[in-house]
């Protein structure tokens, strides 16, 4: 009886601890989200911004607020998000460490369709009416919409891999690198032939910006983050299973192929749909996973949660750091996440974090 009583009382310290970890990773975005909204280059103060987020601001201040700084905010959070519970979730289901949307190929193939709508479709222009901005991309939807069908093809063709060839996790990440090399290859020659201003818009789209996104495009990256994140969770003792293995998974009555299947679907739409939205955004998808996974372990009853926080804080910081560090220009987020994400991913390799 001791025995039990003390085993109970180990789960319970066990579960209090990530509790914890998840309650101050909500914080600790709850504190970045005002630290957000809150700065900025426009020079409005922040008891301004506060009074305005209550209802009680000028038109200008509603302005910056409200159409400018917030859409930001829950742009990151929800694409932050998306991207980290994708990695978490393919690095279950492959059993690969390395696994995410940019090493399957999914933002690589969204690139591709990218400067495909922008070269072929004509949606890359030179912008006439602003100084700032040399370029401009005058048919977002059609740039958005070629994007998500080039993530959408790579990730058929490593599906269809997987299924017809039955191939092992180990080889399905390279075949994902191989299928980036392919789309990479095909933007390069779509910009070989294509005007050079075309060539400057395909280089601004790949930069990321988080900030081109409207309220409607934030509803959509919402909605797809918010039902992925449930099937998810429906499914974390699955990828729980998963991790003793395919073969100890099937004797606890899980259906490995349509787990792995489905879930790879998903995966791969929502990361498709919000680069199709902002643009190459790198390294979310792998930092944020191992970060959590040295704070919560494996169990993914709390890693999917956490490293979607972890994801849309990664973000939220990036975002904030780009538009302060020379302002008033805004940085390209996708820099920013490549410069912090590689070294912070090589540190926790070095370090051992746990493979998925």
């Amino acid at each position: 009886m001791a025995e039990n009583n003390l085993t109970f009382k180990e789960y319970k310290s066990f579960v209090k601890h990530k509790t914890l970890v998840i309650s101050a990773l909500i914080l600790a975005v709850l504190v970045m989200v005002l630290v957000a909204i809150v700065t900025g280059s426009s020079g409005i103060s922040s008891i301004d911004v506060i009074k305005t987020l209550f209802g009680a601001g000028t038109k200008q201040s509603n302005i910056i607020v409200f159409d400018m700084r917030l859409p930001r905010v829950l742009t990151a959070i929800f694409v932050g998000a998306a991207l980290a519970m994708a990695g978490a979730v393919m690095q279950s289901v492959l059993r690969n460490p390395l696994a995410s949307a940019s090493t399957l190929g999914v933002s690589q193939g969204a690139a591709f369709g990218a400067a495909l709508g922008i070269i072929v479709f004509e949606a890359g222009v030179q912008n006439s009416t602003s100084a700032a901005s040399a370029v401009v991309i005058n048919n977002p939807y059609i740039v958005t919409i070629c994007a998500f069908i080039g993530g959408s093809i790579s990730t058929v063709i490593v599906l269809l891999l997987s299924r017809l060839k039955s191939l092992s996790p180990e080889s399905l990440i390279l075949a994902g690198v191989a299928l980036s090399s392919l789309f990479s290859g095909g933007s390069a020659l779509l910009q070989y032939f294509a005007a050079d201003v075309q060539v400057a818009a395909v280089v601004f789209w790949t930069f990321g910006d988080i900030g081109r996104t409207s309220k409607n495009e934030i509803l959509i990256v919402a909605l797809c983050t918010i039902a992925a994140f449930i099937y998810f969770m429906f499914n974390r003792w699955n990828y729980n299973a998963l991790g003793s293995g395919k073969h100890t998974a099937k004797s606890l009555g899980v259906d490995v192929n349509q787990t792995i299947l489905v879930s790879m679907a998903v995966c791969s739409l929502i990361s498709a749909i919000g680069v199709a939205f902002v643009g190459i955004i790198s390294f979310v998808g792998l930092v944020a996973p191992h970060l959590m996974r040295i704070f919560v372990g494996n169990d993914y009853r709390f890693l999917i949660p956490s490293s979607a926080l972890c994801g849309a804080l990664i973000l939220l910081m990036a975002d904030t750091f780009g538009r302060l560090i020379v302002s008033p220009v805004i940085l390209p987020i996708g820099a920013i996440t490549s410069f912090l994400g590689a070294p912070m991913f090589l540190y926790l390799l070095f370090k051992g974090a746990s493979k998925a």
